[in-house]
C-alpha cells in the first residue's frame, strides 16, 4: 500500500533522542499517551547497554500535503518545545523513545508505575560496579531510585542515598541522565576519590562498557516519506501498535483537524453529550458512526454533482464510509454537515420510539443508526410524513429481522442511503435491503436471548403493534417504559416449566416470552396461567374479557393460555408472531407448522454478534 514511500536506515539512539530534545522529533497528537512501568524501563535501560536489540521505529516526515497532524513533543521535554515544528513524527516506538528520553535526557524524574499499575516517580542509576561484574545480569546492575533519591529497606532504613552528587560518587553510582554529558560528572568523581587509581580503572571500565554502548547505539528506523497517504499511515499505525489498542479513524481525523486549528474532539464531545443525555436509545452511538453518516452524505453530493455536469454513472465516484473515504474528510465537511447529521440522529431516536425501541441495549443494531441517520437528513422534511414513515419502516424492519446489518456493512450502507431516499419519493423500486430481507419460520426456534437483532425486533415490533401491559392495560410508551420496568419476561414462568419438565430450549424460545412490567411479573410468579390471569384481573380489576384482549394484542392465544395447553398456545404464537413479521417486513414467510410441535430441537443457537451492552443486567429473569 506503501510502495516505495519509506527509507529504511540505522540511525544512533543519541541522534533522535538529541531531536527529541531539540522538538525536531515529536509525536502525532492522536498517539495515546503509554506509560511503561519500572520494570520495562530498567530491562529496557539494561537491553540498550550490553547492544541489544530493542525494536525498530517507524517515523514519518512532515510536510507532505496528503498528512498533516497536530504535533505533541515527548513526555519528559521543554514544555516550549510545542512551538516547533518538527520535521518528523513518531509513529512506532513512542514507548520505548519516551521512555529512552526521560530516562537519558530529561533532568526530571520519570513518571512510571510499579507493578500493580500504580503511578511512581523514578530516577535511574546504574551501580558502575556490578556494570562491569562479568557475572551479574546488566539489569539488575539498572537502578530504580524513589523521587526524593533514598531507597529504604522494608524496615524504613536507607540503603541508598544519591540526594546529592557526592554521595553518588560514594556510592559508585552513576546517574542515567548523565550518560550523553558524562565528562562533568567523571571529573567531580575523580576528584571526590582524589584521582584514586581503583576509582579511576572503574570508571574507564563502566565508560567503554556501559556509558560507549549508549553512545554507539544505532536503532533501525523506517521513515515514511511526506507523501505518504493518510489511510496508508493509518494503516501502518495499527499494524505496529504495541499498545494493544486499535487506533480508531476519529482519533486520526481530531489529529489532522487539529492541524487547521480545528478541536474536533471538543466539539464531538459536546454534540456526544446532547445526543445521548437527552435520547437513551443513542447511548451507544460513537464517534466513528457520527464520522461514517457524514462521509455517505459527503460523498453522495460529490457523486450526485459528477453526474449533473455529465460524468457517467460508472466513472462517476462512488458514495462510500468506508475507512479511507472518512479520512480524506476535511474540516470543511464536518463543519458544513456535522450540525444537520445531529439532527439526523435525533430524528432517527425519535423514529425508534415510535416502533417502540426506548433504550440503546434494545436497539437491534447499532450500525443501523447510520444509513437511518443519513436518510432522515437527505430527505428533510419529506422524511416527516406518514408514507415516508411506513417505507422508512418496512426498510428498518427488514433489516433488523432479515439480520442484514452484521459484520462489514459499509457496502450496504451506501446503498441503503440513495435507495431508500429514492424508494420515500417513489422514484424507484425496494431497496436492495428490502429485495434481500428473508426471514425463516425456524428462526423462531433458536431466538432465546437478546443477543439476536431478530430477539430484540420482536420485542419491540409487540410493544409498537400495540401491545399493553396484563396489570395496567396501559399502552407502552416511552415514559411508561422507564417507570414501569418494562422487560423481555416469560408468558409460562420458568418454574411451571420446570415442574411440567419442559426443556430450558423450549420454554427460553422467544415464543414464550413477550414485554411486561416488573410488577406485573412480580405478581405472576412461579404460578400456572390458569392461577395467575384470574389473580391479575382481580388485582387491576378488569374482566376476563378485556385481558383476552390484551392477550390477542401480544399474539397470544387467551383460550389456550388459560387452560395451561402449553403446546396449544405454543403453536399458535409462534403463526401469530410470523403474521407480525410479515406484516412489519412485508414478505412472505414459508411455513413450517411441525416445528412448533412437542420435542422439535433446533440444530441453531441464537449467537448473534449484536450491539447490546453487556455491562448493563438484562433484567430478563424468570419468574
Amino acid at each position: 500500500m506503501i510502495g516505495a514511500s519509506f527509507d529504511s536506515t540505522k540511525t544512533p539512539l543519541q541522534d533522535l533522542l538529541a531531536r527529541a530534545d531539540t522538538g525536531k522529533l515529536q509525536l502525532p497528537d492522536f498517539q495515546r499517551e503509554w506509560v511503561w512501568d519500572d520494570d520495562r524501563i530498567r530491562s529496557l535501560l539494561g537491553s540498550v547497554s550490553v547492544s541489544f536489540p530493542i525494536g525498530a521505529v517507524m517515523l514519518l516526515h512532515t510536510g507532505g500535503e496528503n498528512v498533516r497532524f497536530k504535533p505533541r513533543p515527548l513526555a519528559g521535554t521543554d514544555v516550549r518545545l510545542r512551538d516547533i515544528t518538527p520535521d518528523t513524527l513518531i509513529l512506532d516506538g513512542q514507548q520505548r523513545l519516551t521512555s529512552l528520553f526521560q530516562a537519558l535526557m530529561s533532568q526530571v524524574v520519570v513518571a512510571t508505575k510499579d507493578s500493580k499499575g500504580k503511578p511512581i516517580r523514578r530516577w535511574y542509576y546504574f551501580d558502575m560496579k556490578k556494570a562491569v561484574a562479568d557475572d551479574i545480569d546488566r539489569e539488575d546492575a539498572v537502578l530504580s531510585v524513589p523521587e526524593d533519591r533514598q531507597t529504604k529497606a522494608f524496615g524504613g532504613e536507607i540503603t541508598l542515598n544519591v540526594t546529592k552528587p557526592e554521595l553518588e560518587y560514594a556510592a559508585d553510582v552513576f546517574p542515567a541522565n548523565r550518560i550523553f554529558a558524562s565528562a562533568e560528572w567523571r571529573r567531580e568523581y575523580n576528584k571526590h576519590w582524589k584521582h584514586e587509581a581503583q576509582k579511576s580503572d572503574l570508571f574507564d571500565r563502566f565508560e567503554a562498557e556501559v556509558i560507549d554502548r549508549f553512545k554507539q547505539y544505532q536503532l533501525p528506523v523506517i521513515e515514511l516519506k511526506k507523501e505518504t497517504p493518510k489511510e496508508a499511515v493509518c494503516l501502518v499505525f495499527e499494524r505496529v501498535n504495541t499498545g494493544g489498542v486499535a487506533l480508531t479513524v476519529f482519533e486520526l481525523l481530531t489529529a489532522s483537524f487539529a492541524a487547521d486549528n480545528f478541536q474536533l474532539r471538543d466539539d464531538w464531545n459536546t454534540r456526544e453529550k446532547r445526543l445521548k443525555t437527552q435520547h437513551p436509545v443513542l447511548r451507544n452511538l460513537q464517534s466513528d458512526d457520527f464520522l461514517q453518516a457524514i462521509s455517505l452524505l459527503v460523498t453522495q453530493i460529490r457523486r450526485r454533482g459528477a453526474l449533473a455536469s455529465g460524468v457517467a454513472a460508472d466513472n462517476a465516484p462512488g458514495i462510500s464510509c468506508k475507512r479511507k473515504d472518512i479520512l480524506k474528510l476535511e474540516v470543511a465537511d464536518w463543519q458544513q454537515w456535522a450540525d444537520r447529521v445531529e439532527n439526523g440522529f435525533v430524528r432517527a431516536a425519535r423514529f425508534l420510539y415510535g416502533q417502540k425501541i426506548f433504550k440503546a441495549r434494545d436497539l437491534p443494531y447499532r450500525t443501523q443508526l447510520v444509513p437511518l441517520a443519513a436518510i432522515f437528513v437527505d430527505l428533510g422534511k419529506e422524511g416527516e410524513t406518514e408514507g415516508a414513515r411506513e417505507k422508512i419502516a418496512r426498510w428498518y424492519w427488514c433489516g433488523v429481522l432479515g439480520e442484514l446489518y452484521g459484520g462489514a456493512i459499509e457496502t450496504r450502507f451506501a446503498r441503503d442511503l440513495p435507495e431508500v431516499v429514492a424508494f420515500v419519493r417513489g422514484e424507484a423500486v425496494e431497496p436492495i435491503t428490502i429485495q434481500e430481507a428473508s426471514f425463516q419460520a425456524n428462526r423462531l426456534l433458536t431466538l432465546r436471548t437478546r443477543n439476536s437483532a431478530a430477539y430484540k425486533g420482536l420485542y419491540a415490533l409487540l410493544m409498537r403493534d400495540g401491545g399493553r401491559d396484563f396489570r395496567t392495560g396501559e399502552p407502552i410508551e416511552a415514559q411508561a417504559f422507564f417507570d414501569d420496568k418494562i422487560d423481555i419476561h416469560h408468558i409460562f414462568p420458568e418454574k411451571w416449566c420446570i415442574t411440567t419438565g419442559l426443556e430450558p430450549s423450549t420454554y427460553n424460545r422467544v415464543i414464550n416470552k413477550t414485554p411486561l412490567s416488573a410488577s406485573t411479573n412480580r405478581q405472576i410468579g412461579g404460578r400456572a396461567p390458569s392461577k395467575y390471569l384470574p389473580a391479575i384481573e382481580k388485582a387491576a380489576g378488569i374482566g376476563a374479557p378485556r385481558m383476552d384482549e390484551i392477550l390477542q394484542l401480544h399474539c397470544i392465544a387467551p383460550d389456550r393460555l388459560r387452560a395451561d395447553r402449553f403446546w396449544g398456545f405454543y403453536g399458535a404464537r409462534a403463526e401469530a408472531l410470523l403474521l407480525r413479521i410479515e406484516a412489519a417486513t412485508g414478505k412472505n414467510i414459508a411455513r413450517q407448522p411441525e416445528l412448533f410441535a412437542a420435542g422439535v430441537v433446533a440444530e441453531m443457537y441464537d449467537e448473534g454478534p449484536e450491539e447490546w451492552d453487556a455491562k448493563e443486567p438484562l433484567e430478563e429473569a424468570a419468574s
